[in-house]
């Protein structure tokens, strides 16, 4: 069972990456193949499901982190194809940067920073439950 606070902290956060999912999804669909098992985008209830991208976040403790606790941004292109690794940097930098933008709007009251964090982007900073 998990608190109610964390549950509406994580649909504020998951609201913000479906919005870049869909953003990622206009400028960067068309750029490689789906899976072939994958549904076209916006054909499912979820954007996880369907289209090029799944972009979303797992909290995590920050054990051996330089930033500590917070929540991991996976980033995933589901083709069969090779991404090219410029183009994943581009994209990477992209969400990012959505996210630097977008995390102050949806949690105001809050001191949150996204930062690279090893090979991934993590947020961090204030993610206590009080005023949530």
């Amino acid at each position: 069972m998990r608190h109610p606070k964390v549950l509406k902290w994580e649909r504020r956060l998951k609201a913000v990456l479906r919005r870049i999912d869909r953003r990622m999804e206009a400028e960067y669909g068309d750029r490689y193949p789906l899976h072939p098992a994958r549904p076209k985008e916006g054909t499912t209830a979820n954007p996880a499901y369907d289209g090029l991208f799944n972009i979303g976040a797992s909290f995590s403790g920050g054990f051996g982190s330089e930033h500590g606790a917070g929540y991991v941004v996976n980033i995933q292109m589901v083709t069969l194809e090779r991404v090219d690794k410029a183009l994943r940097e581009e994209i990477e930098q992209r969400v990012a940067a959505a996210l630097k933008a977008d995390i102050p709007k949806a949690f105001p009251d809050r001191h949150l920073e996204v930062s690279r964090d090893g090979h991934t982007f993590k947020i961090h900073g204030d993610l206590s439950l009080g005023s949530v």
